[in-house]
């Protein structure tokens, strides 16, 4: 993969983290400036600065910046599709300061995509896929693929200036979460999928990484890096919902995988790939139903038995 090149002075850091609309300069500061990293990791500061949030670590040594488009008022055959079901940007970084990968996936509108493409192109950061999960959507979305090598803070700062050319709302500061209680049976999906999740932003999450190690031009990317399968449920009525994530196969679990899908009437809205040099060869199957949230979840289950993936831990 190149290395990220850069051809012209960028605008300093505090212009970056005001072009979010932050309005003022405690705002200004991205959230966790003054904490310190565990003994021995990797110090994101710099970038939490540049992206004018903070970022998450997650297993695996992976640095993680969730960029939800609370912006976007998107309905699927009649839901309304939060933030947290399909419409989360996300930028991950492994490596170090100096050297570093960066991937990501970009929710935008139609009129946004060229615009970031242009500016991620200038700015050194590779695009790897662009196309659709969901199927009869309104407003249409499209989901961008990045990828890029080098200089942390560069590769944030073209981002940054990338997110700019979209209404991505600003990060919201910590405790504004709905504290409403949830409207499904977690521990009833949990028994019947056989894997458990967290509820973010309303909506039930889970995520199962595959057994085999994924790699990348020479490094491992942990599944946080994009490549365990994403299970959502978002509660539509009662004990219903909708699911919609995707699933990530080698070619030979494909086929298998959709006729489990489709024998428990789960709708395939897309399969295709998120990047160019992955070892082995991965495939990204999105998938969507809204229907009784243990039905789909046992549904789910018989498509994951079909794949190498990691046996649940508890």
């Amino acid at each position: 993969m190149r290395a990220i090149r850069w051809g012209s002075r960028l605008e300093p850091i505090l212009l970056a983290v005001f072009s979010f609309g932050v309005a003022s300069a405690t705002q200004a500061q991205a959230p966790g400036v003054t904490r310190k990293p565990p003994a021995g990791a990797t110090d994101w500061t710099a970038v939490d600065q540049i992206m004018g949030r903070e970022g998450k670590l997650q297993p695996g040594g992976v640095y993680k910046y969730s960029l939800p488009r609370g912006d976007l008022r998107v309905q699927v055959h009649g839901v309304a599709v939060k933030p947290a079901l399909a419409l989360g940007s996300w930028v991950a970084f492994e490596g170090t300061g100096g050297d570093a990968m960066a991937m990501g996936d970009l929710v935008l509108a139609e009129s946004e995509v060229t615009p970031v493409l242009t500016k991620l192109q200038q700015m050194g950061v590779q695009q790897t896929a662009l196309h659709n999960h969901l199927l009869g959507e309104s407003p249409r979305i499209m989901y961008l693929h990045i990828e890029a090598r080098g200089q942390a803070t560069k590769i944030a700062e073209a981002v940054h200036a990338a997110l700019a050319l979209t209404r991505t709302p600003p990060a919201q500061p910590a405790g504004t979460q709905s504290k409403e209680a949830f409207a499904l049976d977690t521990a009833q999906i949990k028994a019947a999928l056989g894997y458990g999740g967290t509820v973010n932003g309303g909506v039930y999450q889970v995520s199962v990484p595959r057994a085999e190690t994924v790699r990348a031009d020479g490094m491992e990317l942990p599944p946080s890096m994009g490549v365990a399968t994403a299970i959502n449920f978002e509660p539509t009525a009662r004990e219903k919902a909708a699911i919609t994530g995707d699933f990530v196969l080698t070619a030979n679990e494909v086929n298998p995988v959709i006729q489990a899908l489709r024998s428990s009437g789960i709708e395939v809205t897309a399969v295709h790939s998120h990047m160019l040099t992955e070892e082995p060869r991965l495939f990204f199957l999105h998938y969507w139903a809204n229907d009784d949230a243990v039905a789909l979840a046992r549904g789910l289950r018989g498509a994951l038995d079909r794949m190498n993936v990691k046996k649940p831990t508890s």
